[in-house]
C-alpha cells in the first residue's frame, strides 16, 4: 500500500508527472521613455554644446571719441572770409581810435603800436580761400581808426587832418600791411606745399 507524503497547506502539494506551463498573458507594447539628453539633474533644460569649429565674433561698437575740451588760455581760432577779415580789421582799429582818444587825448603813436597786432589777427584768421584780402583791408581798416583821432573842425578840415594823420604815420601803417603780407605769403606757403604732399601720397589711377 503506497503512503503519499503530504505537505503544509501553506507550501502546498507536490504532484509528481510532467509540468505544465500556464501561458503566461501578453506583455503591453513597450513605450519610449523620453530622453534626457537635454535636460539637466532636476529636470531643467541644458542648452547643446556647440559643435567645435570657428565662431564669429560680433566686432565691438566703437564709441564717437569725445571732443577735445578747450583748455584755460587757448587762443580763439577763428576763420573769417574775406570781407569778415576787413569788417574785423576796420571795427577793431575804428573803436581803439575812439576810446584812445577819450583817454588819452590824439596820440597817434599808440595808435599805430596797437595797429600791428590787429594786422597780425587779421592776417592770421582769414581763411585759406581769401589770404590775399588782408594785405588790402588793414591800410583802409587804419585809415577808418584815424577819424576820432584827426584835428580839424567840419568835413574839410576833418578830412585835411585825416590826411595829415596818415602822412605822419605812414611808418605804422606800412609795418603793419608788410606784418599781414608776411603772415599770408608763410600760410600760402604752407598751404602750397600741404597739398602736393597730399598729391603725392594718393595711388596713381
Amino acid at each position: 500500500m503506497e503512503q503519499y507524503r503530504t505537505l503544509s497547506p501553506q507550501y502546498g502539494t507536490r504532484q509528481h508527472g510532467p509540468r505544465r506551463d500556464r501561458p503566461r498573458p501578453p506583455r503591453p507594447p513597450r513605450q519610449p521613455v523620453p530622453s534626457q539628453a537635454g535636460r539637466g539633474a532636476g529636470g531643467e533644460p541644458v542648452r547643446a554644446a556647440r559643435p567645435p569649429g570657428p565662431q564669429r565674433r560680433t566686432a565691438p561698437l566703437r564709441r564717437p571719441a569725445p571732443a577735445p575740451a578747450l583748455t584755460a588760455g587757448r587762443l580763439p581760432n577763428p576763420r573769417l572770409t574775406g570781407l569778415g577779415s576787413g569788417l574785423f580789421c576796420a571795427a577793431v582799429m575804428f573803436l581803439l581810435g575812439a576810446l584812445w582818444s577819450a583817454l588819452f587825448g590824439a596820440s597817434l603813436t599808440a595808435y599805430g603800436v596797437l595797429f600791428l597786432p590787429v594786422c597780425a589777427l587779421t592776417a592770421r584768421w582769414v581763411r585759406r580761400g581769401d589770404l590775399m584780402t588782408a594785405p588790402v583791408v588793414v591800410p583802409i581798416a587804419f585809415a577808418v581808426g584815424l577819424l576820432p583821432l584827426a584835428d580839424g573842425e567840419g568835413g574839410t578840415g576833418r578830412l585835411m587832418g585825416l590826411m595829415t594823420a596818415l602822412a605822419t604815420q605812414a611808418g605804422w601803417l606800412y609795418g603793419g600791411t608788410l606784418i599781414a603780407g608776411v603772415i599770408v605769403i608763410v600760410r600760402r606757403i604752407r598751404l602750397v606745399r600741404r597739398r602736393r604732399r597730399t598729391a603725392g601720397a594718393r595711388p596713381p589711377v
